[in-house]
């Protein structure tokens, strides 16, 4: 892994007491929160490896749960966001899973209201960074540092090249994008990370395109 400044080493300012366990959960969760796009009614948290064992001690609870409730890593009412969380109604539930994961620093959150769910899985890599690495069922590498576009859409041709062709229009470099799909011609997601904030108005024409299902993006 390679880090281009010593602040990247260092890590974010912050809640403490560590980076893997409180910066890195607090952005999985506010990723979970910015994907979900609404205050959840409940929030299902499974830890595994090391945040399954130490996720108490180490805050990684209120962390993850700050997240969620959309702070950021450096805001002071981490450390109250579970009294926070019930208070704005959330029930928020945590599981110590056993299974062996790639990584030791995993975390599958769970967020539903009514029928609407989402379900991700990040890993906090060291330093305040992490990568979310399964949404919805879809695999994929999403880091949180960087702005991206998140569309879910047919599997059809053209599809890439039409969503390829609005980010030119409007002059967005694309740093690094990968498509994921369950099953060959059916419903498939999109990852887009970009250099810069994209406006509301590209989303809007994003989702007229044929085929597009829904878009989403998640800022810097």
């Amino acid at each position: 892994m390679k880090y281009r400044t010593v602040f990247d080493i260092i890590g974010p300012v912050m809640i403490g007491p560590s980076s893997s366990h409180t910066a890195g959960a607090a952005r999985i969760g506010r990723v979970a929160r910015t994907l979900f796009g609404q205050k959840p009614e409940q929030a299902d948290i499974y830890f595994y490896g090391s945040f399954a064992k130490t996720f108490k001690g180490h805050g990684t609870d209120v962390a993850i749960v700050g997240g969620i409730l959309d702070f950021d890593t450096f805001d002071s009412r981490i450390t109250q966001a579970l009294t926070i969380a019930k208070e704005e109604m959330i029930q928020v539930k945590f599981y110590e899973e056993e299974a062996i994961t790639d990584h030791p620093n995993t975390a599958r959150v769970v967020l539903t209201k009514g029928e609407d769910k989402i379900e991700l899985v990040g890993i906090s890599i060291g330093g305040g960074k992490i990568e979310i690495i399964e949404l919805n069922g879809f695999v994929l590498r999403l880091s949180g540092n960087h702005p991206a576009i998140l569309v879910v859409h047919n599997d059809r041709y053209g599809v890439i090249a039409s969503v390829s062709n609005v980010l030119a229009k409007y002059e967005i470099n694309i740093g690094h994008m990968e498509v994921s799909r369950k099953e060959r011609g059916k419903e498939a997601l999109m990852v887009i990370e970009v250099d810069q904030n994209v406006e509301d108005s590209l989303l809007v024409e994003l989702e007229r395109l044929p085929n597009i299902m829904k878009v989403t993006k998640i800022h810097d």
